[in-house]
């Protein structure tokens, strides 16, 4: 069995479709973890906001789905096999397990703007580091990161306190 194939996309080395390959890898890791922080968030948050944030959750837990099967399948195209094993994924992340299991909205919102900070701060890492090499992959991650900023401000819509 071969992690590589003899193959990139047309127009770039095969040494930079691996680097680029090896980089969208810890985003993939990052999303999956991701998608199920969301669904622990839904199945765990409590209080008198519940509903409308356990009903929030719901798209974004789908959406962050879909960018997970993309970043594979931009791995895929450029030679590599993508990995969506846990063991790997828990091996290879650089942040701590999300801490909380019941709680009130608050809470939980309060930790989930921290793993969507982390999250974008990270594609806005790799982007940069990808932009030169393959605009493909930027503009992948360009559009994710618009949707990952959007998902944040609703999180934030709901710890926001207006003063009057």
């Amino acid at each position: 069995m071969t992690k590589n194939a003899d193959y990139t996309v047309p127009g770039i080395g095969k040494d930079n479709g691996k680097e680029l390959a090896s980089l969208l890898q810890g985003r993939l890791h990052a999303l999956n973890d991701l998608q199920l922080v969301l669904k622990h968030v839904h199945w765990n948050v409590v209080g008198p906001n519940f509903i409308a944030v356990h009903e929030m959750l719901d798209p974004q837990t789908d959406k962050i789905r879909e960018f997970a099967d993309e970043v594979a399948e931009r791995i895929a195209t450029l030679g590599t096999a993508p990995s969506g094993l846990s063991g790997e994924l828990v091996s290879e992340r650089k942040w701590e397990d999300y801490p909380l299991f019941k709680a009130d909205v608050e809470t939980h919102l309060k930790e989930l703007d921290k793993v969507y900070t982390g999250v974008i701060e990270d594609h806005r890492q790799v982007m940069g580091k990808v932009g030169d090499t393959d605009m493909v992959t930027e503009d992948l991650l360009i559009g994710q990161i618009k949707e990952l900023e959007l998902f944040q401000w609703f999180i934030r819509s709901h710890l926001e306190k207006v003063s009057g």
